[in-house]
Order: C-alpha cells, then structure tokens, then sequence
C-alpha cells in the first residue's frame, strides 16, 4: 500500500504525535505510584455484527491494541502500568445488552475503562454503570448531547463527536449555501432524536425550515415509503440521521427514487468513509458532511493508517483513530497520576491539553467532560476525482475546536451536573 512520502520534519512529528499520544516527551511525573488491582484493563463494548460493525466493531480493538503497544514502547520499564490488557464485547445494539455487558465488564471482568460503544440509547446505559461503578468510560461511538447534558457524571467523557458538532457543521453550511427548506428523517431511537432536534436547532438559526421531520424504526431497510412521504413536499434538501448499514440502504434508495434529478438534494448527519467504500463514491458524489477525522488529511494521519492498514487490510475511520487515541489518552493519564484510581485519573484528564493523531487542540474540557477538538467540513469526491482506493473525501474547512462544539455553558443549561 503506498502513502504520500513524509517530509524529515512532518516524520518527527509523527513520531511524536502517534507515541507520545499527547506531545509530553520525559519520564511520567508519578511513576512511583501503584495501581488499585496490580494491572490495567480496557473494555471495548460496540457493535460486533450488526450494522456498525464495519465503522467500528473489530477493528476498533486492534486499534485500542495498537494504543496499548505504543503506550509500553513509550515508557518502557518507567510505565505505570505494566500488566495491560483488553477485553471486548458485543452488545448487539441493544441497551440492556449493553447495560449487562457494562456489569460484567466492569464487576467480573475488572476493566478499569470502556471504550466507543456506539448506539446512543447503549451509551447512556453504560454511562448509568459508570457512574454507579465509579469507573471509567469514553464514548467514541454515540452521539447524543445527554453524555454531556442531563445524564453526564464525572466518570464520562464524549470523545470523538455529537450531534451539535455535526449540525453545527452540515446543517448550518448547507443552509446557508441556499437549501432553506428541509425534510428530515431519522431513526426513532435516541441518536436519531436528538439529532433531529440538534439539525432542526441548527437549520432554523440559519434561517432555514424543516417541514418535516420523519421517524423510522431502527435499525431498518426498507426507506420507500419515507422517502416519497418526505419528497411530498418538495423540499430542497432530505437530511438523513440514518448511520451504518441503515444510511447504506437510505441513500442506495434516494438514488433508485430519481430525486436528485427531481432537485431534491441529500444532506447526511452522520457518515463514515466505510459507508462511501462499502456502497460506492459515485452514490455519495457531491455530498457535503461533517468529519471529526479523516485518514488522508495530513501526514501524520496516513502514518497511522498505514500502520493500521497493515493489520486490518483496511483504512480507519475516524471511530477508529478515535479509539487509539482515547485509550492512549487514558494510559498518559494513569502514567500522570500515578495510578489507575478512577478518581485521580479524572483529576489528571480535566482540563488536559492535547494534540494527538486524533486530537487536534484537544481539551478534556472539565466542566462537562466533552472532549473538544477541531472539526471538518467534508465533500465526498466524484468518481473522476477519486485517484486511489479509499481516497473518497476533500476537506473543504476545518472547524476550529472552540467552535466545533455546544459551548460549556449550553451544557450546564441542559442539566450537566458533575458534583
């Protein structure tokens, strides 16, 4: 596989960037702590054959795997912790799949951490076990608000995205680009909810309407009837929350309808460059959307993909850089503290600066735990313009950290309480 040659400086900084996990070169400022059990354990919870299989799934725990490889190349004899492993589990989709495998992962298994769960109503049921474990837990795959709203605790953090970062970027561009009139349709579960009301929040403040919006069951694969309900009123644009194997059949039955032809133009919250690979750019072309990540952005991206393509025979998404770099982030934070105490390892997150193969002016921002960092405006290529494998997307703004993201105080209003 061949990746862009690096300059000598662009290599330095990737090798900084991708083992040093957050720029702190040296020896750990508490090495000379202990650990609460002797080891360290990290919990992969996500979607293992279902329809976010391919976006995460697997090759997530490779990625979590390589974390903890270049944690120990690191450190060496001064890391913190020695004994490290990972353990995973499929929960299906399902919350009370996912609130069990939480329990035991967490009573049984002795994870000190659970990383990405994807599904939002399975995310804020392990965010539940988290807080009455008092462990930890970074969630890369979800992307409801209520992480960092109503239902956030002091031993959540939301890494990777929300829907008020992915409205913030798809809605408002293309609103503000002439599709004022909007249909939505969206999964009726809490992702989709909340990103029906996060797009419809974003679209009006830029002076956009949404004539309707549209729930479907989740997950599903027959869209016909929505679409033509949702084509009914002529809108400019159909925004699609559907995610995974479900957008996959949402847009492969936009484009069997005939409404791009009709003027109907297709906005999609939530994509992965395995949704583009899996059912073709020429179905995506033209389609603007938000990207926490993208794998070709810069040198130091393609230096972990390459990395990562040699062991999975795949790109990543942005799911899972986001998951290497969380747990690098995790383990930096035990090397900080001393220890994997939930509690001091808190204390050494909050309000932590970082600049990582994901991160990009990172912060752990500590009054709501939402892990902020800068954003992109995506465009997926026409088939002409694509000139190698994988190769699907063309940044076209970075939205910068500070922006990206609801402000600190939008999540205090929406209930955040982490005392």
């Amino acid at each position: 596989m061949r990746h862009t040659k690096k300059t000598a400086a662009a290599a330095v900084l990737s090798g900084a960037l991708l083992l040093a996990g957050c720029g702190q070169a040296g020896p750990p400022s508490a090495s000379d702590g202990k650990l609460t059990d002797g080891k360290v354990v990290l919990g992969v919870l996500n979607d293992q054959s279902g329809i976010y299989k391919d976006l995460s799934g697997p090759n997530s725990v490779t990625a979590v795997k390589m974390a903890v490889a270049d944690y120990k190349k690191k450190y060496g004899d001064k890391a913190v912790a020695t004994d490290v492993s990972v353990i995973t589990a499929d929960h299906q989709n399902k919350p009370e799949v996912a609130n069990t495998k939480a329990q035991e992962m967490y009573d049984r298994d002795g994870a000190d951490i659970i990383l990405d769960v994807p599904t939002s109503s399975a995310a804020l049921a392990v965010a539940t076990q988290a807080k009455a474990k008092k462990k930890l837990y970074f969630n890369i795959g979800a992307a409801t608000t209520e992480l960092t709203g109503a239902q956030c605790n002091k031993y959540t953090f939301h890494y990777a995205y929300d829907t008020y970062m992915l409205a913030n970027g798809t809605a408002k561009t293309v609103t503000e680009q002439g599709a004022k009139n909007w249909s939505i349709i969206y999964p009726d579960y809490a992702f989709g909810q909340d990103m029906k009301k996060s797009f419809t929040t974003a679209i009006e403040a830029a002076g956009g309407t949404v004539g309707q919006a549209i729930p479907t069951p989740f997950p599903n694969d027959n869209f016909a009837t929505f679409l033509t309900k949702a084509a009914g009123s002529k809108p400019d644009v159909i925004g699609t929350m559907a995610a995974g194997g479900d957008l996959i059949n949402f847009v492969k039955q936009y484009n069997e309808a005939g409404l791009r032809a009709r003027g109907i133009d297709l906005a999609v919250g939530l994509m992965f460059i395995t949704d583009i690979h899996s059912l073709g750019v020429e179905q995506f072309a033209g389609t603007t959307f938000t990207e926490p990540w993208y794998w070709n952005f810069d040198d130091t991206n393609r230096a972990f993909a390459a990395r990562f393509e040699k062991k999975t025979h795949t790109e990543p998404s942005f799911a899972h850089a986001a998951n290497y770099s969380a747990a690098m982030q995790y383990l930096e934070a035990v090397q900080r503290a001393g220890t994997d105490d939930s509690d001091k390892v808190v204390g050494a997150l909050e309000g932590h600066k970082v600049n990582d193969v994901f991160l990009r002016n990172g912060e752990f921002r500590a009054s709501d735990h939402q892990v902020v960092h800068d954003a992109y405006l995506a465009k997926v290529k026409d088939k002409a313009d694509v000139k190698r494998d994988w190769d699907y997307e063309k940044i076209t703004a970075t939205i910068p950290a500070a922006e990206a993201f609801r402000p600190a105080k939008a999540a205090a209003a929406a209930g955040c309480d982490l005392g």
